[in-house]
This record gives C-alpha cells, sequence and structure tokens, in this order.
C-alpha cells in the first residue's frame, strides 16, 4: 500500500461509481470544476495497492477567500464528500496510511481540514478520531424519491403546500437554465442573497465552470424561479446516481410573499421522483444545539433527519483562533448587523 497523488481517470471513475458511498464530489469531474474555480485549489489523495487500485480517496479542497500576508488566515480545506475507503480491513488500513500522509504533508499551513459526511462513517470514525479528525455533530434531511409525486405532496407540511400553492396563484412558474450566458444572472442574484446573509459566495467562476463541465453531462440542474419576466429565485442542483444533491440557493427577499423558495423545492421533489431518483439530499441542516432558519425550512418537505456528522482537523490552533475572531469583525464592518437566516 502506498500514497498516489494523480489517478488514471478511468481507474478513479471505476472505484467511486461502484462504491455504495461515491457521490458526485469524488468524481473527476467536480475536481475538475474546483480547478477552474477563483480561490479553490482541488488535491488529491489515495492509498493504492500493488496493483494502483484504490483502497481509500480523499478529495480536499483548499479554499482561500484572501490572497497576499492574509492567506495563511484564511485557507481551510472541505471534503465535501468526506472520505471513501473499501469496506474491508485494508480499506481501514489505507484509510488510517492516507490520513497521517496528509496530515503530515500539510504541517501548520493551513488553519482546518472539514471532513463533509454525506453517509453514515460510524464505522470509520475510531480510525478518523486517531488521526485526530474530531467528531462534530451536523444534521441533514434526506427526502425519499421512491414514492409518486402524489405520496411526497401529501406528506410535506400543510405549511409548504400552501406556499407553494400561493406561488402558483401568483404565477410564479420555473424555468431550467440551458445556456451558459443565463448562469451570470442567476449568479448575480445569488450573490445579493449571500451579501444580505453575511455568508462568502465562491467567485462567478466556479458557477460557470461548473455549468460548463457539469451540465453537458447531465450532472447539475439549474432552476430560476420568475415572475412577471423577473428572476426572483435560484436553486442548484448537483445529479449524480440516483442522488439530487440541493446546492446553491437563494431567493429575493422584496419578493418573499411570493414563495420561491417553496416552489423551487417541491419543483425537485416532483422532478426527480418522475425521473428516477432515489432521494433528494438537502446537503445540510445545521448543529442540533444551535437555532437555524435553514432547518426549519427544509424540515417542511418530508425528509427524514439524519445525523453523519463532520470530521475537523486543526492544523493551526493559534491562527485559526486569530482567524474566527478577524473574520466577525469584517463580518461587522463590511455589514452590520448579525442576520443569518436566509428566509
Amino acid at each position: 500500500m502506498h500514497i498516489v497523488r494523480k489517478l488514471d481517470e478511468n481507474t478513479w471513475h471505476e472505484f467511486v461509481d461502484r462504491h455504495p458511498h461515491g457521490q458526485i464530489f469524488h468524481t473527476p469531474e467536480m475536481f475538475h470544476v474546483f480547478a477552474q474555480a477563483g480561490g479553490h485549489a482541488p488535491t488529491l489523495w489515495a492509498a493504492v495497492d500493488r496493483h494502483g487500485a484504490p483502497q481509500a480517496l480523499f478529495l480536499p479542497v483548499q479554499i482561500t477567500l484572501m490572497g497576499g500576508p492574509l492567506r495563511r488566515f484564511t485557507t481551510r480545506a472541505v471534503a465535501y464528500g468526506s472520505v471513501l475507503c473499501t469496506p474491508d480491513p485494508a480499506g481501514e488500513d489505507a484509510l488510517r496510511l492516507l490520513l497521517r500522509a496528509y496530515t503530515e504533508e500539510i504541517g501548520s499551513r493551513m488553519l482546518f481540514t472539514e471532513l463533509r459526511n454525506p453517509y453514515d462513517l460510524t464505522r470509520w470514525q475510531p480510525v478518523l478520531q486517531a488521526c485526530g479528525f474530531a467528531y462534530e455533530e451536523h444534521l441533514n434531511f434526506i427526502v425519499d424519491l421512491t414514492r409518486p409525486p402524489d405520496q411526497i405532496w401529501k406528506e410535506i407540511r400543510s405549511n409548504a403546500r400552501r406556499n407553494v400553492r400561493r406561488a402558483r396563484k401568483r404565477q410564479v412558474i420555473v424555468e431550467d437554465v440551458s445556456a451558459p450566458e443565463q448562469i451570470s444572472s442567476a449568479y448575480a442574484l445569488l450573490k445579493r442573497v449571500y451579501e444580505r446573509i453575511q455568508v462568502p459566495l465562491a467567485e462567478s467562476s466556479f458557477f460557470q465552470a461548473a455549468f460548463q463541465t457539469l451540465h453537458p453531462q447531465q450532472m447539475m440542474k439549474v432552476l430560476v424561479a420568475r415572475v412577471d419576466g423577473v428572476d426572483i429565485g435560484v436553486l442548484t442542483l448537483l445529479l449524480y446516481k440516483d442522488v439530487i444533491l440541493y446546492w446553491y440557493t437563494g431567493t429575493l427577499r422584496e419578493y418573499s410573499d411570493y414563495r420561491a423558495g417553496d416552489l423551487l423545492v417541491w419543483h425537485t421533489l416532483e422532478w426527480g421522483s418522475q425521473n428516477g431518483f432515489r432521494v433528494l439530499d438537502f446537503g445540510g441542516a445545521g448543529k442540533p444545539d444551535e437555532e437555524y432558519g435553514v432547518r426549519d425550512f427544509k424540515a417542511k418537505f418530508g425528509g427524514d433527519l439524519v445525523n453523519y456528522g463532520r470530521n475537523v482537523y486543526v492544523h493551526a490552533p493559534v491562527l485559526l483562533e486569530v482567524s474566527e475572531r478577524f473574520y466577525q469583525v469584517a463580518r461587522r464592518l463590511l455589514y452590520g448587523g448579525t442576520e443569518q437566516s436566509v428566509e
């Protein structure tokens, strides 16, 4: 067993496609998307056997908010699909070898590395935590799409059904974005929303790269809610195997009475059920001990609440503390106030 930093893409694809927990963030396509996005630097780490077959795969993306002298204070790594390894003792050994090699190589060059777990990693938690990746609780909602749309409709909450009816009554329509030039207007809307909620948004190059790479392969869907010719909401979806991943989204506050967010979700549920998808993965619902308006919104749609959590390795504890204090001050200076909710 040894560590490699590159993989033949056919071998890479085969490992992810066959793995029961392989998802879009593990694919070469998503790696290439991150490689084209400003402020993002994807890396590949794999433990392979003597035949070159992957036994464990790890794809942390280094994200930098500011360059120059502030780079070390604003750089972190996120493994959006967490880790993959074969479900046997060899996979466990490979995962341990992989994570230890990674943390030794990185040293203190970034603040922390976060594993966002899209599935239950209970079996692998002893290895993760022994390698310094501390577990943190984090919730998510998973909606079963194997049921017919009318059954899904009956099991979402009454206030969500009421909001969908209101949106339709007010003649809000949902359309697919099919042309690259439409991404700019969708991004502009998202940027307005993210500035309002005081959360950094990736550069437009990221969304352009995602659309150009993934959309032709039917791995991405961009929905726009529109009324009277005005875009009032956007929902981006990632598609892989039989899973729809709820990605970046936002609705304009001045059109809140039109309930575009509810309509966009219902449109996704209905479309997914009719097109052979197994689940809608809502992509996160916050920490269980913290109030989170987004969780309340997602809870309306009848999904199963899961707690797969996250694992975090802190590379530079002192720098992280300084960075967190700086971030809070910067937010107050840039935005004023502390609003968090998107709904």
